[in-house]
């Protein structure tokens, strides 16, 4: 651990609606992908922490899971895990979309920020979606609800202000210690975030209905006799019909979601790697707590 009167640390926690583009950023801000993006609401859903570092200054950047109203056992997890998060943080960056008008998934959002002690920041994301001219409107409607700290309009995809919110954010952190080496940008274990890939190919591939009743458990990553880090993974849905969705005719689905998510794993662990997939059902899954905690959804995370 590097101590020293010169080096700031701190914690920031990145909170908004579903959708809004906050793993988008996380992975923008610490330089690859170890959140996983879909186009469908509610992809987060442990809290992740992504580790930015320079010469002087590491901050933990944690991105939770949307803020929405909970059907499950699974959505109360994601919302206790979403609201832990702004404890014990050194700033909250609630994150909103510019191409969207204001709505009460946000004022929820921005109703718990306003307790906190710490500053406050508005992210107006997805900027590249909307004409400038418009951006000051946006910026008025959201002030009415809450004097924040900072405000910036940002477009996490292109990189727009994400510099320039980043040097702010540095100017806020105390003086700490690097709780990370410099080389560090992600605090799961790889075999979290091999199972968070094959789980975003299954959001992107598959239609509404299997998304969220789906879950990724990594039984092993080891090296095998070719020399590649062979990854042994089971998928968990909750009805017969789903897990035919998953395999596809003639196994055509499964190839599919394998080869997509192999590609991001290689990239991940800089290594050849084979990937073994099998689907299980689990009926009700969600609302069981038991195999809430077996695939990872543990009370302890948040």
């Amino acid at each position: 651990m590097k101590e020293s009167k010169q080096f700031k640390s701190g914690f920031v926690a990145i909170i908004g609606r579903p959708n809004v583009g906050k793993s988008t950023l996380l992975n923008r801000i610490v330089g690859q992908k170890i959140a996983i993006m879909s186009d469908k609401a509610q992809t987060t859903r442990n809290k992740i922490q992504g580790v930015y570092t320079d010469n002087d200054t590491q901050i933990i950047f944690i991105d939770t899971p949307g803020i929405h109203k909970p059907k499950h056992a699974l959505g109360d997890f994601m919302l206790k895990t979403a609201f832990s998060a702004l404890k014990g943080v050194d700033a909250v960056l609630v994150v909103v979309n510019a191409s969207e008008k204001i709505g009460p998934g946000d004022r929820l959002v921005i109703e718990k920020a306003k307790h906190s002690t710490v500053p406050v920041y508005l992210l107006i994301n997805k900027i590249d979606l909307v004409h400038p001219d418009e951006l000051l409107a946006i910026i008025d409607s959201f002030k009415v609800e809450h004097d924040f700290d900072e405000i910036f309009p940002i477009s996490a995809k292109e990189g727009s202000n994400v510099p320039e919110l980043l040097n702010d954010l540095k100017s806020k952190m105390p003086e700490g210690p690097q709780y990370y080496p410099a080389d560090q940008v992600m605090d799961h274990p790889e075999y979290f975030v091999v199972a968070e890939f094959i789980r975003e190919k299954i959001l992107i591939l598959t239609r509404e209905e299997i998304p969220h009743s789906v879950a990724v458990q990594v039984q092993s990553m080891q090296r095998n006799e070719n020399d590649k880090i062979e990854v042994q993974a089971t998928i968990i849905v909750e009805r017969k019909s789903q897990k035919g969705m998953i395999i596809g005719a003639q196994g055509s689905m499964i190839k599919k979601i394998g080869q997509m998510a192999r590609r991001d794993i290689e990239l991940l662990l800089d290594d050849k790697v084979y990937l073994d997939l099998w689907v299980k059902v689990q009926k009700n899954w969600r609302d069981r707590q038991s195999d809430l905690m077996e695939y990872g959804y543990r009370p302890d995370n948040y």
